[in-house]
C-alpha cells in the first residue's frame, strides 16, 4: 500500500470504526435493513456520492472515465436472529439479533473505501 493509500486509511478508520459500532448496536434481519439502509444513504449523500434505492438496499455509482475498467464492491447488511451475549458496550440493543456474521463491518469498511 503506497504512503497516499494509508494516509487516506487512518483518515477513515475512526469514522468506520463508529459506523461500525453504530450498525452492530442496532441490527436488522434481512429485507427489513431500514435503519442500515437510511444510514448508508446519509454518509453517501455527505460523500456527494448518488445512490440507488433497492429494497432495503442501496446502490451507489461512482463514474469514472468512458472506456475505464469498472469495479463492483458489494457488502452484506443483515443481521441473525441470535441474542448477543458479549457484554461490549456496543452490543446490540435489539433483542434476539445480532450482527453475529460480520455484516457491520463489511458494510462500514464498504463505505469506508
Amino acid at each position: 500500500m503506497t504512503e497516499g493509500f494509508q494516509r487516506m486509511a487512518k483518515e477513515v478508520l475512526g469514522e468506520v470504526v463508529q459506523i461500525r459500532r453504530t450498525l452492530h448496536a442496532h441490527p436488522e434481519l434481512s429485507l427489513q435493513e431500514y435503519r442500515t439502509a437510511a444510514l448508508v444513504r446519509q454518509k453517501l449523500d455527505e460523500l456527494q456520492i448518488p445512490w440507488t434505492p433497492v429494497e432495503t438496499g442501496t446502490v451507489a455509482t461512482l463514474q469514472g472515465e468512458a472506456g475505464a475498467p469498472v469495479v463492483a464492491l458489494r457488502a452484506d447488511m443483515d443481521a441473525l436472529p441470535v441474542t448477543e451475549e458479549t457484554g461490549l458496550p456496543f452490543s446490540s440493543e435489539e433483542c434476539g439479533i445480532m450482527h453475529a456474521c460480520g455484516h457491520d463491518g463489511h458494510t462500514a469498511m464498504l463505505l469506508g473505501a
